[in-house]
């Protein structure tokens, strides 16, 4: 068998995972069926499978990706930001259907749950990181805690995300984050 090359093994990962983004959304974590992955992806199932272990070891690498580049974003700009770019983004909505189900599995399914807690705490310590910057350079709000405006800016994101996904009105979403961002700022901030 030929040996091949690290850059040709990372390019088929990255074409998979390309195609797997398309068929989870297209058809939810249920629905992407091993057909319906080999006709998005364009390899045969033992191409795919050569590379990640089964569907859910390839669905929670799309989940770990969208996580690090909402970090990233927390980091860099903030957790409002992260919605900015959700909704910046209409013409894509390949990563609503990763959100969307893993809220689903988180919900309905232990095991992933429990794989998953450890994702969303990095998620939680980001933000309220962010935060606290934030409150030490006067920029945020001081009467309630970095936990409690975390949790209400996740909640405002998980509703960004069902307004979207219903096909809301994305004018006035924009609108409305401007509303969330000046409500956990601070006169000066």
């Amino acid at each position: 068998m030929p040996k091949v090359s690290a850059d040709y093994m990372e390019q088929r990962r990255e074409q998979i995972l390309s195609g797997a983004r398309r068929c989870f959304a297209e058809f939810g974590y249920e629905g992407a069926t091993v057909s319906h992955l080999e006709a998005a992806i364009g390899l045969s199932r033992g191409a795919i499978f050569h590379h990640f272990a089964d569907k859910d070891a390839l669905f929670l690498e799309l989940a770990r990706r969208d996580t690090e580049a909402m970090l990233d974003t927390i980091a860099a700009d903030g957790f409002v930001q992260v919605m900015r770019n959700l909704l910046a983004s209409q013409e894509d909505y390949s990563w609503l259907g990763t959100r969307l189900e893993v809220a689903r599995r988180v919900r309905t399914d232990p095991g992933f749950r429990e794989q998953w807690a450890d994702h969303q705490k990095l998620v939680d310590e980001a933000a309220t990181s962010r935060l606290a910057i934030q409150r030490e350079q006067g920029r945020v709000r001081t009467d309630v805690s970095e936990r409690v405006m975390f949790t209400y800016l996740d909640m405002v994101l998980d509703g960004l995300i069902s307004h979207l996904a219903t096909g809301g009105d994305t004018e006035i979403a924009g609108e409305v984050l401007d509303f969330v961002e000046h409500s956990v700022r601070t006169q000066d901030g």
